[in-house]
Order: structure tokens, then C-alpha cells, then sequence
């Protein structure tokens, strides 16, 4: 808990300050509106400042539900909670909380994709920090004017904001989203959180051309002097919050794999675009093996898209299967990485280094017919392996076409399908398609949030497989137990832990992932997970008590603390 509260025995909690009148209701993180008690109106200086009712948390929610259910367009609501972010925190957490079934798409995908696009036009009031290159060499200076023991930071540069590439300033968005998920999720108080940009400009022409542009009015710094730049914040951050794990955030993937393989043993850090996609996507797989009653081994998966998503699926996948014992031309077979091009496979062009690894071998190409020179698209891959399951990372909406899915069903009794892409827009198929053209046989998780689908007279629930089901886990734990190093096992241990709180009633409905509304507890339960993990892995201690104890004390419930004056 951050020095400013206090937790009491029966898990309320009481904050010493020292503003008085209106500097304590312009502060976010003590302001109660309405709900300020007659006692601290008086000791405060706050008598005459507010409306003379008194009003507590719950009747403040039903407030904020009334305002939200006047806004019509959800980008007019996520601006709504925006500006309650900004003005009570508390309140914020504890709507959201509440709430997050209906909050998640609001906060977040696919709302957040649409605020990030409007940025400069929506822009209310600064959060986090933005660095620049104007800041070289004061990097440190920057980020010291922020007296907090800051434990979680979450950084994006802005390229490669959700499906929608390149949004300049406008990707603050994302950073701001992702730790309102930690929060609401895993409990981290926000006094400890920093999102952060950096703004290196952008090549977005429309957002250079724009007057009404916020960010950095340059075109994208590259090469040395980016590297240069990202360097010298790495060890800011590491001289300002030596106990802080770092989060990467949509990052272009070339940029996205560089950054995380060079910083991870620096201080402790992912990438959740790769780690944590990847940790969603295994527990789906897992989840949809329970469904079918196929075992891991048996199943052969495809995955389009081999970007900085589609990669690191593929890393914990094919650990996955090795654990299960498949080797050699077996797990090659089992595991089809598609970009662009085509199948990655030896003899074709492959620009990007990092996807060679999951290149198949001419021997094996050739024994399906296929030949570098007119390496198989999708279509051809499902034909030839013939695969169980279908993920999709390309943000290309329509990818998955009816006559691939129906060759992927003649073939499969019941076929795994996740199109992960989000935006909503940016999904490789919905949900309603998937179903009619398998006959509602599919198992269906997306990136972006749908409603059930109905097949004849059952109604199937379409899980989303959204990273907050893993990153406020591996977050939670690695900072209960004090983790020197974020490991790729810790993110595996965190898809086990998330897999089996699937329920037997959630396979039955169609769902591959807990409900929302259980997020809470499902996050405690992986942040145990992770915790063990990094322990066995020796990137931790083992601890002196409980480590749900020690996760406990991590977890703040959004309610308000007693203030008193100091």
C-alpha cells in the first residue's frame, strides 16, 4: 500500500493528509465528492465546498450508472469514466470493479481503439508521463520529479497501437488502459502505477498534418539514436524505481523483440503483446482440449499472422507440445506459422529474423506438395495438415473466409477457432459466421468482445480471449514475490492456472476462458501460480510466511479511506 493509507485489521482503510478544501477535492486519489463525512468536512476545511448531502459509494455508483446510460456511443461513455479517472479514483475503481463486464469494453477493446484515433480531440488532462527525444540526457530528471515508490510501469512507443499501427500521441490510450485493468484486476493501487510514452514521433502523415495534433511533430526517430533514447530511459527507470517491473506495449514487432530480449535481464520486464497474447492464447488451447476430449499432443494448430502476437503464441505453443513429449518432424507438423507470404518454410524470402525458427524444412514441404516458389497460403496449409485449431493475429478482418473454415470442419469433428485480432473491426471472422459455417460445431474465443450466439435453440457463449485474463496475474505475482526476472515459464504457469479455473459448465456453454466477472479471484489464483513459478525457477526467494498472504497484501479494494488531518 502506497505511504500515504493505511490499511486497519477489518481491511478498512485511513489516509493522513495534509491539503485542505479544494486542494483535497482537485486530488483524485482522496477525493470522496459527495461522500465526504460531515467529521472530515470540518477538519478539512471543506464546509461550504460541496452540497451539504452526504452521499456513500453505493448510491455514488447508481450516479455514474445513470450518467453512463444517457451516452448513447461508448466512446462518449469511455470519455465519461475518463473524466471520473481524473477526478475520483476511488469511485472509478469501484464502478469498474463492480462492474467489469460492462466497464471492459468501455476502458479498453475495443472502446480504447476508437479514443486512441480521437487522442488530440479528447485530450482532458495529463496522466503518466511522455518522454521525447527534447528530453536526451534528462531523462533521469524527468521521471525523479515523481515522489512515489512506483512499482508497475506499463510503456508503449505508440507504432503499433491495437490494429490500428502508428498513432503517434494518440497510443497514451493503451498504457492509460492497461494499468486501469491492473487495477480493477489485480488490485494494484494506483499510486503505484505509471503509464508511459514515448513519443518519438510518428509517421502517420494524417497526425502530422492534423493542428490539432498533441505529440511530438516529427517523423519516427530510428536506428542509433531510438535505441540511444530507450536506453537511457531503461536506466532511469532502473535509477528513479529500482523495484519496478517494466511492461512493453505495442511496439512494432521487430522494435518489440529487440527491446524485450535486451532489457529482460536488466531489470524485470515484458512484453505482453508477445508473452501475454501468448499465455491467453495457450490457456484457450487448453481449455478447447478439455472441451473436445483431444489431448494436446494430438492437436495440430495453425496460426496466421506472425507478427509480435502470432510469434509469441508460437514459442509457448510449441514449449507446450514438448512438454507433452512431441518432437522432431512431429512438432514441426503440429505447429503451421503463416505471415503474408504464405507458410514460413526454408528456401522462401523471410525478411524478419525472429520468425525463422518456425521456417518448416524443405523434406517435410515437399512431402505436402509444397514448394518455396509458390509457398501455400491458408487455405492450401488447412487442406495439407489438416488442423484441429485456427488462431488468427493479422488484423486483416474477413482472413478466415467460409470455404477455409468448411475444409477445416469436413476434416474436424469439432474445430478450434480463435480470430484474436481486436478492434471488433480488425476480427478475422465473427463469431455468427464461425458457428453457421462449421454447424455450430466450433469452438469460438476472440480478441474483442461479442455477444452469444444462438444455434437452433442453444445459445453459445463467444469467450474473449483478452489479455487481462493473464497480465494483472503475472503482474500481481511477480511483485508479491519480489521476481528478479519475468520468465516465459512464469507466463506458462499463469495459462495452466487460467485454463483450469474453466468450469465444466463454462465448457458446456461454449466459453474458453472464466467469466469477466469472476476476474478478480481468477487473478489471485494466477498470481499464486506465477509466484511458485518464479520461484522454481530461481528468479525468487522463497518467501517467509504465505504467499497468498504476501499476494494479499499486494490487493487494494476500491473503497474510501477515513481521512484525517496531519
Amino acid at each position: 500500500m502506497h505511504s500515504r493509507f493505511s490499511k486497519n485489521a477489518d481491511g478498512s482503510y485511513v489516509a493522513r493528509v495534509t491539503k485542505r478544501g479544494r486542494d483535497i477535492v482537485r486530488d483524485p486519489l482522496i477525493n470522496k465528492g459527495s461522500a465526504f463525512t460531515p467529521r472530515e468536512r470540518a477538519a478539512l476545511r471543506l464546509e461550504g465546498l460541496l452540497p451539504p448531502g452526504v452521499t456513500d459509494i453505493d448510491q455514488q455508483k447508481l450516479r455514474i450508472i445513470d450518467a453512463l446510460t444517457r451516452l448513447e456511443h461508448p466512446l462518449s461513455q469511455y470519455v465519461e469514466l475518463s473524466d471520473l479517472q481524473d477526478r475520483n479514483e476511488t469511485l472509478f475503481y469501484r464502478y469498474v470493479v463492480d462492474n467489469l463486464e460492462a466497464s471492459m469494453p468501455i476502458i479498453y477493446t475495443p472502446t480504447v481503439g476508437e479514443a486512441s484515433l480521437n487522442y488530440s480531440y479528447l485530450f482532458r488532462r495529463g496522466r503518466g508521463r511522455w518522454i521525447t527525444p527534447e528530453h536526451r540526457g534528462r531523462i533521469a530528471e524527468v521521471l525523479g520529479q515523481i515522489k512515489a515508490d512506483l512499482r508497475l510501469i506499463v510503456v508503449t512507443d505508440n507504432e503499433r497501437i491495437l490494429g490500428l499501427g502508428d498513432q503517434g500521441a494518440g497510443g497514451m490510450a493503451i498504457p492509460i488502459g492497461k494499468l486501469a485493468l491492473y487495477t480493477a484486476a489485480a488490485g494494484i493501487h494506483p499510486t503505484q502505477t505509471l503509464p508511459v510514452s514515448l513519443d518519438v514521433g510518428t509517421d502517420n502523415q494524417t497526425l502530422l498534418d492534423d493542428p490539432m495534433y498533441l505529440g511530438w511533430r516529427n517523423n519516427r526517430l530510428r536506428g542509433q539514436l531510438y535505441d540511444e533514447l530507450v536506453d537511457e530511459f531503461v536506466e532511469a527507470v532502473r535509477e528513479c524505481f529500482p523495484n519496478a517491473i517494466l511492461q512493453w506495449e505495442d511496439f512494432k514487432k521487430g522494435n518489440a523483440f529487440d527491446l524485450l530480449y535486451r532489457y529482460q535481464d536488466a531489470l524485470p520486464s515484458f512484453n505482453d503483446d508477445i508473452q501475454g497474447t501468448a499465455g491467453v492464447a495457450l490457456a484457450g488451447v487448453l481449455a478447447a482440449c478439455r472441451a473436445t476430449g483431444v489431448a494436446l499432443k494430438d492437436q495440430r494448430i495453425a496460426i496466421l499472422g506472425a507478427g509480435a502476437a502470432g510469434v509469441g503464441i508460437g514459442h509457448q505453443l510449441r514449449d507446450a507440445f514438448r512438454r507433452e513429449g512431441v518432437e522432431g518432424e512431429a512438432l514441426t507438423e503440429a505447429l503451421a506459422i503463416l505471415d503474408s507470404g504464405g507458410l514460413l518454410m526454408e528456401g522462401r524470402s523471410i525478411s524478419d529474423e525472429y520468425k525463422r525458427e518456425f521456417a518448416w524444412p524443405t523434406e517435410l514441404c515437399e512431402k505436402h506438395g509444397w514448394s518455396a516458389d509458390n509457398p501455400p497460403a491458408l487455405e492450401r496449409v488447412v487442406e495439407g495438415i489438416k488442423p484441429t485449431m485456427l488462431i488468427g493475429t493479422t488484423g486483416q478482418p474477413g482472413a478466415f473466409t467460409r470455404p477455409i473454415i468448411r475444409k477445416m470442419a469436413k476434416a474436424v469433428d469439432r474445430p478450434a477457432i480463435f480470430p484474436f485480432s481486436n478492434p471488433t473491426s480488425k476480427s478475422e471472422a465473427v463469431p455468427e459466421d464461425l458457428l453457421e459455417w462449421t454447424e455450430g460445431r466450433a469452438l469460438v474465443a476472440t480478441g474483442s468482445p461479442f455477444d452469444p450466439v444462438m444455434v437452433g435453440d442453444r445459445e453459445v457463449k463467444i469467450s474473449q480471449g483478452n489479455n487481462v485474463y493473464v497480465f494483472p496475474g503475472v503482474g500481481l505475482g511477480a511483485l508479491a514475490i519480489g521476481a528478479r526476472r519475468v520468465t516465459d515459464g512464469m507466463f506458462t504457469a499463469a495459462a495452466q492456472a487460467l485454463a483450469e479455473q474453466v468450469t465444466a459448465a463454462d465448457l458446456a456453454s461454449g466459453a474458453l476462458y472464466p467469466p469477466i466477472g469472476a476476474l478478480r479471484e481468477v487473478t489471485v489464483t494466477i498470481a499464486a501460480a506465477v509466484a511458485d513459478a518464479a520461484i522454481a525457477e530461481g528468479v525468487a526467494d522463497e518467501p517467509d510466511g504465505d504467499i497468498e498472504d504476501f499476494i494479499a497484501d499486494w490487493v487494494w479494494d476500491p473503497q474510501y479511506p477515513a481521512l484525517e488531518a496531519d
